[in-house]
């Protein structure tokens, strides 16, 4: 895979093969959003976690199937869709989490890689969530840093081969 830097206002990063849908998506949420999402790494974020703060995986639900974090109060509520046509945003995700969580709650929120959780996180902010922080790197980085995580049954046997 190839990485595509496009600069403009905000920076964004790509991956080449996710097609110009998803690279669309993201110059359009970027324009509408007036707050910049408050990142963290991988460590803050456990340990935010671990001190009480609920966890939101903003993936697919397909990619959190395959493994997420090993974390409570888990919640996964998709920001984007995976579909033939590209990566259209999930038009109920600030409802969604709403009738999940108080503006008022401490949220750690990720996706795969950082990206989709910058914009929910700024998303979440822009309507009132207060305590709202992007974990950067994302599910990828919290692997790379041996963090804890949960796989599907059978993945786990396979690696105990």
């Amino acid at each position: 895979m190839k990485y595509i830097k496009q600069s403009s206002s905000p920076t964004i990063i790509v991956l080449q093969s996710l097609g110009n849908t998803f690279l669309h998506s993201f110059f359009s949420m970027a324009q509408a959003s007036a707050v910049a999402a408050v990142t963290i790494d991988v460590h803050k974020a456990k340990d935010l976690v671990h001190s009480g703060y609920r966890y939101l995986d903003v993936r697919t639900p397909e990619e959190f199937k395959n493994g997420h974090l090993d974390v409570e109060n888990i919640v996964n509520i998709p920001y984007m869709f995976k579909t033939p046509e590209g990566w259209p945003k999930n038009p109920q995700f600030v409802e969604q989490v709403s009738s999940t969580f108080s503006k008022d709650d401490h949220l750690v929120v990720n996706c795969e890689r950082g990206v989709r959780s910058a914009y929910a996180t700024t998303d979440l902010q822009n309507v009132g969530f207060v305590h709202v922080k992007n974990m950067g790197g994302g599910y990828a980085a919290w692997v790379e840093n041996g963090l804890s995580v949960k796989k599907p049954q059978e993945e786990m046997k396979q690696q105990e081969l």
